[in-house]
């Protein structure tokens, strides 16, 4: 799907932004063929890192991941640095740049930069650098990109060797055998229909049953923002870093209320502000998709993607920031039990048994000609990536900051990553935003509201916890008591 989905101008790559303080690195250094080295070392451990695409003649069949005889490091690991002086504003726009640019199909589908020259930004080290990574969404999401990361990494300064490699074989699937695969799958794929035929009997059956006992609502009212429209090929990028404690806290003051309500609500609150500021504010919710990770245990080894969807009403309708919480988290348990109805492997089910050109056909129809945005059902995207929680390093750099980088949809501008993990050892949340320049061009100031929207919340739920002062009862007039002779 993301390959199909990727049109020009709307490359489906995610990525990220870590930054590392050289202090805590032998020497307080860390140099450019060390990160080389490392990465050499451990190659092996992730099927990202040298698998390729080879793709079936005609297009007849999908696409099969091989191993590329042809891998060189180098390209993959560039060396770069921030112009001065090397402040947030300078890094956000190389960035936006970077990630606006497709990955080539005919080598690995990743990239990384090693960016220097981070010498002004203002609560960071001196002498930090930067890691920028983007991977293709069809080979990673954002639970394989965690574990990715984990590879990548270690838990002290200390860089640990991971023995030897396995012997590499390389295969090289020739055309014939491709077509003839093909041949057998295409002669599957009734079955496989069949298959996902007797699962939206019963999904229909449960959807209807939770709709009638009100276990879930339809999102019915879809409105049109200025998120929704073509995308162009220009990218924006921001984001904030929040303390985990005070999320706990916010989402702690309503009941059975989780940090993904907090999270959301703090973007309702954003999106509110923004679109209020610009007189464009719906007067009914905007609606956001979130990204949900379908796999099995035994499948989140392998790598890959494996993601659902689910829709949330953001309820930026209401203003008042508790109320909107409570109702976030009503909406979210709603959402919940209707991917549950649905089933939450059906949508991926259903994209594996579609013909590759009827799927790209439909989704570059709906693109060109606006068909999603006359019916949108999703404003923006925001994803929940949970990171380590435990402190990181590469190459003895202590892992600083983070931001996490998102992929655009057709018709949809505007991507968020709420991404928590510890970092120079306290734990943190991170909100990350990745848009269309043309739709957001000015990402320092939605992400102010941001922070205005956390700050609104953190507020108004201080003040709901906070006992009211108890009135010292009026003091009781003893009676005097009489003497007894």
């Amino acid at each position: 799907m993301f390959l199909h989905a990727e049109l020009d101008g709307l490359p489906q790559h995610i990525g990220g932004v870590s930054i590392y303080d050289q202090s805590t690195a032998p020497g307080d250094k860390v140099r450019f063929k060390q990160i080389l080295a490392m990465l050499e070392d451990r190659v092996h451990l992730s099927p990202i890192f040298r698998r390729k695409l080879a793709f079936v003649p005609m297009g007849l069949g999908r696409p099969y991941w091989v191993e590329d005889p042809d891998f060189d490091m180098e390209y993959h690991v560039r060396h770069i640095a921030l112009p001065k002086p090397g402040d947030w504003r300078q890094l956000c726009i190389l960035a936006a740049r970077i990630h606006s640019v497709p990955l080539r199909r005919d080598k690995p589908m990743w990239e990384m930069y090693v960016i220097e020259g981070l010498n002004n930004i203002e609560g960071y080290p001196p002498n930090c650098f930067a890691l920028l990574l983007k991977v293709h969404h069809c080979a990673m999401d954002g639970a394989t990109g965690t574990q990715f990361m984990n590879i990548v990494h270690d838990l002290s300064p200390e860089t640990k060797k991971v023995g030897k490699a396995p012997p590499w074989i390389v295969e090289r699937p020739s055309k014939a055998r491709m077509l003839g695969q093909a041949y057998f799958d295409a002669w599957r794929k009734p079955g496989e229909v069949i298959d996902v035929l007797k699962q939206a009997g019963p999904a229909f059956m449960r959807i209807r049953r939770g709709k009638k006992e009100q276990h879930f609502k339809s999102l019915e009212d879809k409105q049109t923002t200025r998120f929704q429209g073509k995308i162009s090929h220009h990218r924006v990028v921001e984001a904030r870093k929040f303390d985990f404690e005070e999320i706990r806290a916010i989402k702690n003051a309503v009941p059975g209320a989780t940090i993904n309500d907090a999270m959301l609500t703090i973007v309702a609150g954003g999106l509110r502000k923004y679109l209020d500021s610009k007189g464009e504010l719906p007067d009914k919710t905007l609606v956001t998709g979130c990204p949900i990770d379908v796999r099995s245990p035994e499948e989140r080894a392998a790598g890959g993607n494996m993601v659902g969807f689910m829709n949330v009403a953001l309820r930026s309708d209401i203003e008042d920031p508790v109320e909107r919480l409570k109702a976030v988290h009503e909406e979210s348990q709603s959402a919940k039990a209707y991917a549950e109805a649905l089933g939450p492997r059906f949508v991926v089910d259903l994209t594996d048994v579609m013909p590759g050109n009827v799927l790209s056909l439909a989704i570059r129809t709906a693109a060109a000609t606006g068909l999603s945005e006359a019916g949108v059902i999703q404003n923006t995207i925001v994803t929940n990536v949970p990171g380590p929680p435990y402190q990181l390093y590469m190459c003895g750099a202590a892992l600083v900051d983070a931001i996490s980088l998102g992929p655009l949809l057709p018709n949809v501008g505007l991507f968020h990553i709420v991404y928590s993990a510890v970092q120079n050892k306290k734990g943190s949340i991170n909100l990350s935003l990745t848009a269309c320049r043309d739709m957001l061009p000015d990402p320092d100031f939605y992400a102010d509201c941001l922070q205005a929207s956390f700050e609104d919340l953190r507020a108004a739920t201080a003040k709901k916890k906070k006992p009211a002062a108890k009135k010292k009862p009026a003091a009781k007039k003893k009676r005097a008591r009489r003497k007894t002779a």
